[in-house]
Parts: structure tokens; C-alpha cells; sequence
């Protein structure tokens, strides 16, 4: 299934941009489904028709989900009680009823998440348009299943499940209980559910738009949400302008503003022109309400999406004896830019950005030799380590 993740600054338009692509796309026979995390009904108040917790039809082959945080997250609590219903009691934990339960800050991202997954696994739809948070939050978000699964796996190690029969025995020799049965198979079922959600961002087939008004409030953002982007390995198909002015206008206020746009549109068309569609949506002069107005922006078809994001290890040992790892970042800046090798791993800083991802296994016998920015690519430099290398290599 085709995904379309879109995001940008706030009061960019975002759920406007995501219901016009959505709508879009169900007009040219394509089962979709768009989704939104708001609160409140934003996204029913573009389409003209209410959305909720209920998937429901806004249009011929349209549907629109608004997950209910609510009930995922009073669900999710009260199993947990019971699952914990022995240390609970030991403790003498008052337990909490279901009517008392209000969902957290943050709940509805992971109602979000999680009806992500169910669309993804799911055969009902053709595409799937979701209506982010903005982008530093959207950014957070999706980094959440990879980081998630990290932490369990470091917590909980599911190598450690295989001496069970040992823990009673353990238990007493230690005088501490041992994590109990249901503690693992817990930990097992949310890996399973966070690597559903992970695989659903990470497939080739999902994309990313960036939507943002232009201006220089507008420049800034995007380059910060691309370098983040790219950090995450999301592709990224289109940069849409939003909200753009007519050419010319005899008001001298508008006609300064629609010529800031004009210069920050030439300039994204230089900058990131050669890597994206950067597409004009027009100012229609008033909020677009409904599928009439809608159907007048002409937002970007869905399209087959770009080829998967690469971080090559390119072999250099012949000429400088070092392996080169290639890191697209693009719009990221040298000065804030900081690298740390932590074991297996890579922990990389761009700015307000930070990933710890895998090395390579060729790496993993290496020791980091530098690093450069050219051309919004990292290059980081490995020698091989003698201790770990192959012979004759």
C-alpha cells in the first residue's frame, strides 16, 4: 500500500493539503483512507462532513479516521491493571475504573501510530494520506517505534526469556523477585505491534510532502524538516507552497508579500528543485471548506513514490585505506553536526535531530578514521581495526 506522510510548520495548511491529496486520489479510483490525530475535528471541517473514531465514508471512495485516544488509552491502562493485578495488590494499589481514566499528553499520536499500523496491514485501502502533527513533533513521532524497540531490547533482552525455567531458581538465590512471565510476553507483543508501525514508515512505498507557506519563517522550516527527514532515511517527494498570492495586485501591501514569495519560491526551486516537486498551491482567498474548494487546489497525484533512501559504504581501502559511509543530509550545517561511536553503533546529531542507528557489519571492525560535510552529505571515515580485521584483507 502507498503512504503518503505530510507534515510541515504549523498554520501551514497541513490538514488542508492532506484532505485535497486524499480527495484527490479517490477521484481517480483509488480506495483511500486519510487520517488525522487532531483533537479536535480539523480534518472534518476541511472535508464538510464529521470524523471520529468510527472509520467513515467522506466521500466515494474516501474514508476519514480520527482515532479515538480516549478509549485506546483507557483500554491499553485497565489490561495493564489486570496484567499487574498481583504486584498491584502487594503494594495495595487503589485501582482505577475505566470512567476516571483521561488520556495523557501524547495519547493521541499513539492512537495515531497504532491505526497507522492497522491501515498498513490491512487490504482495505490503496493509499493511505496522513495528516501529521507539525514537523518537530511529526519528526518525534515517527521516530518513536525504532526507539521504542531499542529501549526493550536493552531493558528486556529476548535472549534472557530463554532461561525461564531458571528465574524461580534465580529469585531465591538472589533474594529479588524475577521479572514474571507475563512482563516478557508483554515486552514480545508491543515489539511485534512497534515493528508493524516502524515497517509501515520505513517501506519504500511511503513518502513524505512537505507543506509550508513561503517566505523566510517558511525557508527556515523546511530546511530544518528536511535535514530531519533525511536523518530519519524518509523519502521525500514534494515541497508544496501553500497559501501562494496572485503574481500581481494593485493593493501595495499584498503586492510586497506575494513578491516575498516570489523570491523564496525561486529559491526553493534552486535549492531543492533538483530533488523535489516543488508545487504552487494557490491562495484561494478564503479558507477551502468541503470538496468543491478542494477539488480547486492542485495538489501533486499520488504517483508511483521515488526510489528508497541509500547510506552506501563505499570501499576505499585500495587508494586510502579507510571505508567511506555516505549519509544524505541535506540543508544540515557543519557547525551543528556532532558524531558519537557508541559499540555497534552510531549516534548522529544534526542540529536539533539525534539518531542512534546500526553500523554496517564491515564497520563494526572498524574504528572511526573523520568525517566531512560536502554537498549535504556526511561522509564518515572508517580504518579497518587490525585486532578484528581478516587476514589478507
Amino acid at each position: 500500500m502507498r503512504t503518503i506522510l505530510i507534515t510541515g510548520p504549523g498554520g501551514s495548511g497541513r490538514t488542508t493539503v492532506a484532505a485535497a491529496t486524499a480527495l484527490e486520489a479517490a477521484r481517480r479510483g483509488i480506495r483511500t483512507l486519510v487520517l488525522s490525530a487532531d483533537r479536535t475535528d480539523t480534518l472534518g471541517a476541511v472535508l464538510g462532513t464529521p470524523t471520529g473514531g468510527t472509520p467513515s465514508e467522506a466521500a466515494p471512495g474516501l474514508t476519514a479516521w480520527r482515532p479515538d485516544a480516549t478509549e485506546g488509552f483507557r483500554a491499553d491502562l485497565l489490561a495493564f491493571q489486570d496484567r499487574a493485578a498481583t504486584a498491584l495488590d502487594m503494594l495495595g494499589a487503589a485501582r482505577l475504573e475505566g470512567e476516571e481514566l483521561t488520556p495523557l499528553p501524547g495519547a493521541e499520536e499513539f492512537a495515531l501510530l497504532r491505526a497507522l499500523r492497522d491501515a498498513a496491514t490491512a487490504d482495505t485501502y490503496d493509499l493511505l494520506v496522513v495528516d501529521l502533527p507539525p514537523t518537530p513533533q511529526a519528526l518525534a513521532l515517527l521516530a518513536l517505534p525504532e526507539q521504542l524497540r531499542r529501549y526493550l531490547r536493552r531493558l528486556l533482552p529476548a535472549e534472557r526469556q530463554a532461561a525461564r525455567a531458571l528465574r524461580p531458581v534465580l529469585g531465591r538465590l538472589a533474594g529479588v523477585p524475577m521479572p514474571a512471565d507475563w512482563l516478557y510476553e508483554t515486552a514480545a507483543r508491543w515489539d511485534l505491534e512497534l515493528a508493524a508501525v516502524q515497517m509501515a514508515v520505513e517501506d519504500p512505498a511511503t513518502t513524505v510532502r512537505l507543506v509550508a507557506e513561503p517566505g523566510p519563517a517558511g525557508s527556515d522550516a523546511v530546511r530544518t524538516a528536511t535535514t530531519g527527514l533525511a536523518l530519519r532515511g524518509l523519502r521525500t517527494d514534494a515541497l508544496i507552497a501553500n497559501r501562494v498570492l496572485p503574481d500581481a495586485s494593485p493593493d501595495t501591501w499584498l503586492a510586497a508579500l506575494g513578491a516575498q514569495q516570489r523570491k523564496a519560491l525561486d529559491e526553493w526551486r534552486d535549492e531543492w528543485g533538483q530533488t523535489y516537486d516543488v508545487r504552487e498551491i494557490p491562495h484561494l482567498g478564503r479558507d477551502p471548506r468541503g470538496a468543491e474548494d478542494l477539488a480547486a487546489l492542485p495538489v501533486p497525484a499520488p504517483g508511483d513514490a521515488p526510489g528508497p533512501v541509500e547510506w552506501p559504504v563505499a570501499d576505499r581501502l585500495a587508494d586510502d585505506g579507510v571505508l567511506v559511509w555516505h549519509i544524505p543530509l541535506p540543508g544540515a550545517i557543519r557547525e551543528e553536526l556532532d558524531l558519537v561511536r557508541r559499540g555497534d553503533e552510531l549516534v548522529v546529531t544534526a542540529g536539533q535531530f539525534r539518531r542512534i542507528v546500526d553500523l554496517p557489519s564491515a564497520l563494526r571492525r572498524c574504528t572511526v578514521d573523520g568525517a566531512s560535510l560536502r554537498d549535504g552529505e556526511l561522509r564518515v571515515r572508517f580504518a579497518p581495526d587490525p585486532d578484528l580485521w581478516p587476514r589478507g584483507r
